[in-house]
């Protein structure tokens, strides 16, 4: 058998990538000094894998922003805005992810169902694909140059197309397809002539519900793959689902192997031995690729011996169930954990040590790999017994459904809202966070190191979210926030302060560019050690007469950003975050925070990528929220957060929430995400952003205002919010502070029209919205 791996981190141990990208963004490091980063980041992580003992390492899976932009750029998919330079340099290639002045980022959404985003490829009329890049030959090539035989790793054209959108009157995808399969197989025949043998190439859409012009659209595109002259092997890499119906087509392919998830799907590794072409080999994912327990050998050992009984070892490949992008970089970085809760555990590096010792177990049963197996089976066994609390399990037990309801309906409550909280048409607000500046940063490790008493650091708090409020109070917001100075993440902070939660140091994971995140890990039953926001939002409200939102991460999403135990329903474990995230929702009502925003970004990304699978989880998640906001009066307005996601398939989801008021990213896309909203109407407030925050432009009011009147049309006035996409602690005040006034300036503008015709006269916009979607009607609750 042969030892794989499909793609490593690329952040560095220590965030190495991370930290020389905000130096050439910040014109501190040269472009060279960029490139020598990374040169000695691939370097170590090959080395890391061959020394792990796997035999086939991948190559092109680094990048230093995002793999999907790396083949847009490769294939010479870059958007006209960008100039249309024969080979694009770096600062166009971040120009793309990041925006300039002159021109808006390109949009970014999530990874399918991780917390990854990737930049958004756009197809526009007149677009001619060519190799445009020869990175994947490059990194090839100086691997080899370091000693070490490499599997490049492409994304697929297919799954290419798909993650793109059509602009411009662009054809669709299946002639896209077919425009892109001359320059893969010219990839390929260099490949081949560089001297790779096997090449990887990642369709992880053919693990999702395909229709008949979509599976053909895979037959024709491997049909022509598959017979191209000098190429390398094929491995053909799906995950994130299972195959299912897909399957037969994927064995169907002329191609040298298939990688099956058997992490998320292990049902479908007794059809494909069933089907499995002769000369077809089989990549097994049975290492976690998402998460961070160790494997269970037992159960991995199993499926490795039917497949060894059934094809035969020489046929088989053993590896991680994805890339390993999605776990932090090595465990041997946290000394500090619990010793129980660190055996448990394995990151990356630790995988690919999983991984090899499943490769020599499955054929090998010497006294060494009997006692690493009796090891794994006795902290699996201790790890079982530790983390249950019967007082937890008895309040999970007592939910009834009158606890996810409302004591009133929307319509109903929005009289009594407009009451208590008195705001204009198109009142405005932000998302929550204000920029943590150095300064903030550093003073938050100085407390933490006890380089500053509990007093210092309050003290400092005070003074930043007063400036915040000042500011806020000064430029005309509506409703003000207190900034999250205290706050290192919108889930870590939450999960220290919880029982169940445990901690990394070190364990660090790429969202998107230079931005990383670091998921605290459920191991046990949750609940609440004391009051967790309550003392700043109540110290923010008693600073102004402007309301101020209260701000919590709501259990979805800290479900979706956590390592989640494997060892219980991921269901139950968002109704223990709900109960605990409803007793501090209270808390914060009785402090006199009349408005409540609990943030769900992740909401979309936890659904099921089968639609078979979504019903039963959005049941689930919904009702998380529900029962962490449900127990308030009718006076107070709760809020909810949204962000990269396509929202017309959880349109009815986001109705069930009954949130009185929705902020989603719209920003990027230029509002074209409304769109998916309009077709089934949505009757509640919405705020629809209006300022991109993960680019360091700021918008113009011009720009802002169009956005608001592109809104108008498909919203009526007293249904819309203004706000930016996302919150803003990833910027810096000098862009926050002329971004903000001038949607200020944008509102008021927008407002005073609407306000001197009466709101329902004739607007500068294209038409007065649909009569039969006015959503103001009489409440017909009783």
């Amino acid at each position: 058998m042969i030892a794989a791996n499909l793609g490593f981190p690329r952040i560095g141990a220590h965030r190495e990538l991370k930290f020389a990208l905000e130096r050439f963004w910040a014109g501190e490091c040269s472009e060279e000094q960029l490139q020598s980063t990374g040169r000695e980041l691939r370097k170590a992580h090959w080395k890391l894998q061959a020394e792990a003992g796997i035999q086939h390492i991948p190559s092109n899976d680094f990048s230093f922003y995002d793999h999907v932009l790396d083949t847009a750029v490769m294939l010479g998919a870059v958007p006209s805005r960008f100039g249309r330079a024969a080979t694009p340099d770096i600062r166009t290639y971040f120009a793309m992810a990041r925006g300039t002045r002159s021109a808006p980022a390109m949009e970014m959404t999530k990874w399918f169902d991780t917390n990854y985003h990737y930049i958004v490829p756009e197809f526009e009329a007149g677009m001619e694909f060519r190799l445009n890049s020869e990175k994947v030959i490059d990194e090839f090539l100086e691997a080899k140059a370091l000693g070490f035989e490499t599997r490049p790793v492409i994304l697929g054209p297919v799954s290419f197309a798909f993650l793109g959108k059509c602009v411009g009157g662009q054809a669709n995808r299946l002639k896209i397809v077919r425009r892109l399969l001359p320059v893969y197989e010219r990839l390929l025949v260099e490949l081949g002539a560089a001297g790779a043998q096997w090449v990887q190439i990642d369709e992880p859409f053919l693990g999702l519900d395909l229709d008949p012009s979509e599976r053909m659209m895979f037959t024709r595109a491997y049909g022509h793959l598959g017979t191209t002259l000098g190429r390398p092997q094929i491995l053909l890499a799906t995950y994130f689902s299972g195959l299912y119906e897909n399957l037969r087509l994927a064995l169907d392919f002329p191609v040298s192997a298939v990688h099956l998830d058997l992490v998320r799907a292990p049902e479908q590794l007794l059809p494909a031995l069933r089907y499995v072409p002769e000369q077809m080999a089989l990549s097994l994912g049975i290492v976690d690729g998402r998460n961070i327990w160790r494997t269970d050998f037992d159960r991995a050992l199993a499926q490795v011996s039917a497949a060894c009984d059934r094809i035969g070892p020489h046929r088989i490949q053993i590896a991680p169930s994805c890339s390993l992008l999605h776990v932090p970089v090595d465990l041997e970085e946290e000394p500090g954990l619990d010793p129980e809760l660190r055996n448990s555990l394995a990151f990356a590096r630790q995988k690919l040590e999983e991984v090899a010792f499943i490769n020599r177990a499955g054929t090998d049963n010497s006294p060494d790999i009997t006692s690493r197996l009796d090891e794994s089976r006795r902290i699996r066994l201790q790890r079982r017994s530790s983390v249950r609390n019967s007082e937890v399990q008895a309040r999970v037990a007592a939910v009834t459904d009158d606890m996810l309801s409302r004591r009133s309906c929307p319509s109903s409550r929005r009289v009594k809202q407009a009451e208590a909280i008195p705001l204009p048409v198109l009142p405005t607000t932000t998302i929550g966070s204000f920029p943590q500046t150095a300064e903030v940063r550093r003073s938050r490790a100085a407390f933490r190191s006890g380089q500053m008493t509990t007093a210092e650091y309050e003290e400092f708090l005070q003074k930043e979210i007063e400036k915040t409020i000042r500011f806020q109070e000064e430029i005309g917001l509506d409703v003000l926030v207190h900034g999250e100075f205290e706050r290192n993440d919108m889930v870590e902070f939450f999960a220290e302060q919880m029982n169940g939660f445990a901690f990394t140091h070190n364990g660090w994971v790429q969202s998107y560019g230079s931005r990383c995140v670091k998921p605290p890990v459920v191991f046990g039953d949750i609940s609440r050690k004391k009051p967790i926001s309550v003392t700043w939002s109540s110290y923010a409200q008693s600073l102004t007469a402007l309301p101020v939102k209260g701000m919590l991460t709501g259990p979805a999403t800290m479900l979706q950003w956590s390592f989640v135990r494997d060892d219980l329903r991921r269901e139950e474990v968002c109704c223990q975050l709900a109960l605990t995230l409803r007793e501090e929702v209270m808390d914060l009502e009785r402090a006199g925070l009349r408005v409540i925003q609990v943030d769900e970004p992740a909401l979309r990304e936890g659904l099921p990528l089968r639609k078979k699978d979504r019903p039963q989880y959005l049941r689930w998640a919904v009702a998380g929220f529900r029962l962490a906001t449900a127990g308030v009066s009718d006076q107070t307005q709760i809020h909810t957060h949204m962000c990269y996601s396509e929202f017309g398939e959880i349109l009815p989801a986001i109705k069930e929430m009954d949130a009185d008021v929705v902020s989603i990213e719209a920003a990027r896309s230029g509002m074209t995400l409304l769109n998916e909203i309009l077709p089934d109407g949505y009757s509640n407030e919405i705020g629809p952003g209006v300022y991109d925050i993960h680019s360091p432009r700021v918008p113009a009011v011009e720009e802002v205002e169009h956005l608001i009147r592109k809104a108008l049309k498909i919203f009526h006035p007293e249904q819309l919010w203004i706000n930016p996409d996302c919150g803003l602690k990833t910027r810096n005040w000098a862009e926050v502070q002329p971004a903000l006034r001038h949607i200020l300036i944008a509102t008021r503008r927008v407002r005073g029209e609407l306000m001197q015709t009466k709101l329902r006269s004739t607007l500068p916009l294209s038409e007065t919205p649909n009569q039969e979607n006015w959503p103001y009607q009489a409440c017909s609750c009783t």
